[in-house]
């Protein structure tokens, strides 16, 4: 009972780590990266579909990211969902391909960014200690019910916590990864 609660728990705090790490790709640092783009959603024939589902998107250079729909149909569609979306980017068509190029951050931006970048990693903490705090009730339930000793429920609330320590570190590697990126020149 104790294992699966545990188990439940890393499981549950993977997750947020993970959640943390799609968010800040999301962000948009002084480089061209794919994964840029993926939150943007097309409305195409009816159906909205993420812009990967739609076209391959490409990084040639530091600075230019670019789009070639499978189909050219959709290339008026994926460049309206561009303009919508919060990058804060003008898309270049072509008739075949679509460039963005993406300029370089002022110090000014670069520092709203990490700020940004501050408030979700705070998130992320955050979600790793409710998931403890659920686990935590988890053990002291089992201990009240006397499903598990004393002894037993101290030494996972113990593992829980490095548990916890681990994630929550992992939470600010990713937040220290992010805040490098946006910072270099």
């Amino acid at each position: 009972m104790i294992e699966d609660a545990l188990a439940d728990a890393e499981k549950r705090m993977q997750k947020a780590a993970e959640a943390l790490q799609r968010d800040l790709a999301a962000i948009r640092g002084g480089r061209a990266r794919p994964s840029l783009v993926d939150h943007v959603k097309v409305e195409y024939y009816g159906s909205t579909l993420p812009l990967n589902q739609l076209a391959t998107v490409s990084a040639p250079e530091a600075r230019l990211l670019t789009i070639q729909p499978w189909d050219r149909q959709a290339l008026g569609a994926i460049e309206k969902a561009i303009q919508k979306s919060d990058l804060g980017l003008n898309p270049s068509n072509d008739g075949h391909i679509i460039r963005l190029v993406i300029p370089p951050l002022t110090e000014e931006r670069r520092k709203d960014l990490v700020r940004v970048v501050h408030k979700k990693v705070e998130e992320g903490r955050v979600e790793v200690r409710n998931v403890r705090r659920d686990c935590l009730e988890e053990l002291r339930r089992l201990q009240r019910e006397e499903h598990v000793s004393e002894d037993d429920e101290r030494r996972a609330q113990d593992r829980l916590q490095k548990l916890t320590d681990r994630h929550i570190g992992d939470v600010d590697r990713l937040g220290q990864e992010k805040e490098a990126e946006l910072m270099e020149v």
